[in-house]
């Protein structure tokens, strides 16, 4: 488990670290640096993703690893200056949001349906350059580590990094089976 001190956000000179995690299916050699997601409904689009909890990586890890029945956790430090942050930012929020929703309307002013997460982010690729390395997004998270029933309290916290070159540090932190 992380150490407190290792989940805050750490000001070193004049950019800002953050300790992530990025969890994959073992391999038989270690990863040199984070794996690209290509999928077509990954939320934020093509880019490395990293959770900030450790137990969101491992709960990922059990849930979505399942080819080799072992899963890897990777730990980054990475410079979230010039992140676009959804999540404890007010003003980037209501940014995001209307972004959202003026991308939502565009589309289905042409289609005449919702669109989906692949059509926004596909959407985004194509017109929406706003500058930002990454993205730091939540959702809540649905999972037997909460400990009280029915109430989703914590926020499950997950990074986009669409520029490798805030990444830092990326190391082999854990290994489990599922």
């Amino acid at each position: 488990m992380a150490k407190p001190e290792e989940l805050k956000w750490q000001k070193i000179g004049t950019s800002t670290l953050k300790i992530m995690y990025h969890t994959q299916e073992r391999r038989n050699e270690l990863l040199k640096s984070p794996i690209l997601c290509k999928k077509e409904n990954a939320w934020l689009g093509e880019g490395y993703y990293f959770w900030k909890e450790e137990i969101d990586a491992i709960m990922w890890g059990h849930n979505s690893k399942r080819k080799t029945e072992c899963f890897q956790i990777y730990k980054a430090d990475i410079d979230c200056e010039n992140i676009l942050d959804t999540v404890f930012n007010e003003e980037q929020y209501d940014f995001w949001i209307k972004q959202i929703e003026k991308a939502a309307k565009q589309i289905i002013k042409k289609t005449e349906i919702k669109p989906t997460v692949r059509e926004i982010n596909q959407y985004f690729k194509d017109r929406g350059k706003w500058g930002y390395d990454g993205i730091l997004f939540q959702d809540l998270p649905h999972s037997d580590d909460l400990l009280i029933v029915n109430f989703n309290y914590r926020k499950r916290i997950q990074l986009v990094v669409y520029e490798l070159r805030i990444i830092h540090r990326f190391e082999l932190y854990l290994e489990q089976k599922r």
